[in-house]
């Protein structure tokens, strides 16, 4: 009869350690991974050079009897769908204080389509009109390049704030931009008038 041989210790241990071994690696994947995700969603993009007086060769027309507010975006950016959450808050707060206009990006002119879920969104949005900006001229108009980008000028048509309104890319939360919207339209003034922009450069995002 043939004996029983059993596995050897060292078979054991070496098992054990390439298990080990395994976890580490996996592990230490698993943390680069979420490291260099939240390196991209705390990275912001350009602020651009917003015009310290509203731009007379634009077509939007501005309320000469309350704050402007204009947020411009790329239709197919997917961080914008948080600005949007934020818009939404800003919008119910100013409580009819603010005329507001949500202008996508359009670089293709009218061969291509603003007709997306970001679109959508902001129909649902009370207070904001949509402007499709066929050809990309509003948008350097107030000297944007990041999907997000919201300013805020006043009835004399003074620039009061620019920058972004999420605290990171596709994400929403307390964040200095909506603050100091708030902050102007409640007081009229405000510690700053600028803050970092997250989202998608306006003439790369696909």
């Amino acid at each position: 009869m043939v004996g029983f041989q059993g596995r050897s210790p060292k078979d054991g241990r070496g098992r054990l350690l390439a298990l080990v071994f395994g976890a580490v690696l996996w592990i230490s994947a698993t943390g680069f991974g979420f490291t260099k995700l939240w390196e991209y969603s705390a990275t912001p993009g350009s602020l651009g050079e917003a015009p310290e007086r509203w731009p007379a060769a634009s077509s939007i027309a501005r309320s000469d009897r309350q704050p402007t507010l204009v947020v411009v975006l790329h239709p197919n950016c997917p961080c914008s769908r948080a600005t949007l959450r934020e818009l939404a808050l800003v919008m119910a707060q100013a409580r009819g204080r603010s005329a507001a206009y949500a202008v996508f990006v359009n670089p293709a002119g009218a061969a291509g389509s603003v007709d997306t879920d970001l679109w959508h969104l902001v129909a649902a949005i009370p207070g904001v009109q949509r402007i499709r900006d066929d050809g990309d001229f509003e948008a350097r108009r107030f000297g944007a390049e990041t999907s997000g980008l919201t300013l805020l000028y006043g009835v004399d048509g003074r620039l009061l704030f620019h920058g972004g309104i999420t605290p990171a890319r596709g994400h929403s939360g307390d964040n200095p931009g909506r603050t100091a919207i708030l902050e102007i339209l409640d007081h009229g003034t405000t510690d700053g008038r600028e803050s970092l922009v997250f989202g998608c450069h306006l003439r790369d995002a696909k």
